[in-house]
Order: C-alpha cells, then structure tokens, then sequence
C-alpha cells in the first residue's frame, strides 16, 4: 500500500508490525542466549564504534563467549550514508554471515536495516530502495536491534532514513524509506546503556521523541491506535527528558526515556509524521547536522504552523507537558503548548536556530568535513535566500510531508524554514 492510498478519506488504514522486545535494566546482558535462540551462528556487528565507551566490546564479547561468531563493522555514521548500508552488506556476504546485530541509536540501526535490505537484493544498491515497501525478496537476515539512546525508536519501527551521496553535489539528498521487511526481529533497550550518552546527545535525542509523539498525534492519517502511545509518550517526555539530561544517571529518568522513545516510535509506525521531520532530513542532507537536534529546532515552528488546524489536539499536548489549561480557552491552551516546547528546549541547553550551530556544537558536527563535495564547501549552517529555497524543495519531496496537518506548498512552508534558521523562537510567545 502506497502512502498516497493511506491518505485518501478511506476507513481503512493500515497497522503496521513490531519486533518481539526486551526492555528494561540489565535486558542487554541476555543477548547472546537470545541470539542463540533464534538461530544466530556467524553475526556482522554494526555499529559507530560508540567510542569512550566500552558497549560495543561487552557485548561483542557477551557473544563470543556464548560460542557465537562476530564480524564487526564499527564506522557507521551520523546520518547514516548509503555507502555505510553497502560497505555491512558487503562485509556480510563476504563473511558468510547468517545474521545481524545493531548497537547504538537510528544511525546504527538505519544503515543495520538498509544493509538487510541490500543483502536480501543480492546487493543491490539501497538507494534502489527509497520509498514505501520497495522490497521485491520480504525475506532479509534476522536482526537484533541494541538501543543506547533514547531517540529514534528505530529498533522497533518500520523506517529507515539513508542519506544518498550519489546525487548532484549541490543538490544533497536524504530519504526515509519505509518497509515492513527493515522491522527487526528483536529489540533490546536497556536503560543502564544510557548512562554514557552525552548530555547534548539525550537532549537532542529527547527532541526526536517528542516529535515522534507529536506529529502521529496531529498526523491527518487519524489513526486512532496511535494516539494513546503518542499522547503517553510526551507525557513521558515533559516529565523525564530535564532530569535524563542534566543527570544522565538518573535511573528512573533513563527508564522513562526508554519507553517514551519505544511507544513514540510505535504511535508513528502506522500513525505517520509530518514536516519535523522533512526540515531535519533536509537540514542533515545539506549541513549533516544531527536528527535530534534539527527536530528540537523545527519542532516549535512547525508547531505554531500547524495549531490552526489542531486547537484541541495542542491543547490537549500542553496538558500532557505539564501546562496547567485550567481557565484556558482552547486556542490558549494550544499556543500554550508551544510555549512548553520553547521552554523544554531552552532548559535542556539546545541550540534554538540552525544558524546557531557551529563546529563545536556537538562532536558529530561534521561542518565543513563531511563525506560529499557539498559538505565541503560549507563550514557553517547557511541562512541565504538560496539555501531556504533548496530546503524548502527538499521538504516538499519529503515522504513525512504528506502526512502533516496543514497542506504544504512551497509558499506555506518557505516561512517555517526560514524562522528555523534564522528566526527567534521569541517570536512565536508573543
């Protein structure tokens, strides 16, 4: 089913599948039993390398003790490439694996999936792949999905986002792609894994979840389903991302990340997103900027953008952050909500437009260094006219757009991209 059959005005809509899952402290320690059990012998790590830890190698050796083969590839990276999903599935083949495993957050876990995809393809590049459901072979290597951020929900939904370096260097592209077959076979989140996320990683990682909870909420799919997981996962957000960020071993913080990041993931594996997303997957394929922190950016705008479709809806996210709407009319009960996601950004120390990020606004900002010509040519996050309107196009060419709220055309949009990075966020509390 195609995402254009999904949006007409039909009853019927479709619920898409979730791995088995194993949540909670101490629930990555049983992977090798786990992986024995469903049948893995000879398995590709991948991962980023999650350097200054010592995650990768605890696992790594948690398997070989249990008697299990492993190939590692440890240089997948933020925003993860198409050559990353290639360079596993060939490690893979070559290696005569019979399985994978991913640890990390959705950059792991993104080209850990695309890597699937290309393998069931015998190889076949995974920018083939772009789209809904593209696979031909539904039938990829089993996979086991090790979460250590609190973000993406990748380890449990049926998307994976890929940045294609194959196209023309001055017009960088970004894809989500989304197919039944890229879902995992099991998921491990563990919150004492979290403990080494960096302050500014949580913080940015807690922005992708509340957008996940967010968007399938106001999603014009209205798939009724989605809307408990994702108005309990902001919840989850408003009362536990201050604490995961400032005190990043604060069990009880970390656990309720945990779940807001897996049943988020869940509200928009069939309730869909919107246009956060578009504007982060556009920002990431032009600046390589991290996904969490241009959602946190977008997030506010696209909000403001949209209330007027959804009074009640926002109202009822305000009340969920926190706001007490008590005396409020609806309308200020969903400007309020806004007002919470500026003051959730501000408190948790996030940049608050994407021409405030600079080299050293976290250690994955590749500015200036990235793997494509156009990477190269740009030491900073640009704000010109010219840039703007690149975005904008790529925001439109977005497979999150069609779902969002408000109707999306260049001249409606242009404006939220524009106060994204270069407006004051300010502007949207008065």
């Amino acid at each position: 089913m195609q995402v254009d059959d999904l949006l007409k005005p039909f009853p019927i809509k479709e619920f898409h599948p979730f791995p088995r899952a194993l949540m909670g402290p101490g629930s990555s320690e049983i992977i090798g039993p786990e992986a024995l059990k469903l049948g893995f012998r000879k398995v590709l790590v991948m991962t980023s390398g999650l350097r200054g830890t010592n995650v990768v190698h605890n696992i790594v050796e948690s398997l070989k003790y249990h008697g299990l083969e492993v190939v590692l590839y440890d240089k997948v990276e933020s925003n993860p490439k198409d050559y990353n999903a290639m360079d596993g599935a060939r490690l893979y083949m070559e290696n005569d694996c019979d399985s994978f495993i991913s640890i990390g957050g959705g950059s792991s876990h993104d080209a850990c999936k695309g890597a699937r995809i290309a393998v069931a393809h015998d190889g076949r590049n995974i920018n083939e792949f772009e789209g809904f459901n593209k696979s031909e072979n539904t039938k990829n290597p089993p996979h086991i999905a090790v979460s250590t951020t609190a973000g993406t929900g990748s380890e449990t939904s049926w998307a994976y986002v890929i940045t294609d370096t194959t196209t023309d260097p001055s017009k960088p592209h970004k894809y989500v792609a989304f197919d039944d077959a890229a879902v995992a076979t099991l998921a491990i989140d563990d919150p004492v894994l979290y403990y080494d996320c960096p302050r500014h990683f949580t913080a940015q990682c807690g922005f992708d979840v509340l957008a996940h909870g967010s968007e399938p909420f106001v999603s014009r799919l209205n798939f009724e389903p989605s809307y408990g997981n994702a108005i309990r996962s902001i919840e989850l957000v408003g009362e536990h991302l201050r604490k995961a960020t400032w005190n990043g071993y604060d069990l009880a913080a970390r656990e309720g990340m945990m779940y807001a990041q897996y049943i988020a993931a869940q509200a928009f594996n069939s309730g869909g997103l919107g246009i956060i997303h578009s504007i982060s997957h556009a920002t990431s394929a032009f600046f390589d900027t991290h996904h969490g922190l241009n959602n946190a950016i977008a997030l506010p705008r696209v909000w403001a953008f949209n209330l007027s479709t959804e009074y009640k809806k926002f109202a009822l996210i305000a009340q969920a952050m926190g706001v007490d709407i008590g005396g409020m009319t609806t309308v200020q009960a969903a400007d309020a909500a806004v007002g919470a996601a500026v003051r959730l950004l501000r408190d948790c120390g996030i940049p608050e437009k994407f021409t405030d990020i600079t080299q050293d606004t976290h250690e994955k900002n590749r500015l200036g260094t990235g793997p494509t010509k156009y990477y190269e040519a740009h030491a900073k996050v640009l704000g010109d006219a010219e840039t703007i309107d690149n975005i904008t196009h790529h925001v439109l060419g977005d497979a999150c757009t069609d779902a969002n709220p408000r109707e999306c055309t260049f001249d409606s949009v242009r404006p939220v991209v524009d106060h994204s990075y270069n407006g004051d966020l300010d502007d949207l509390l008065s």
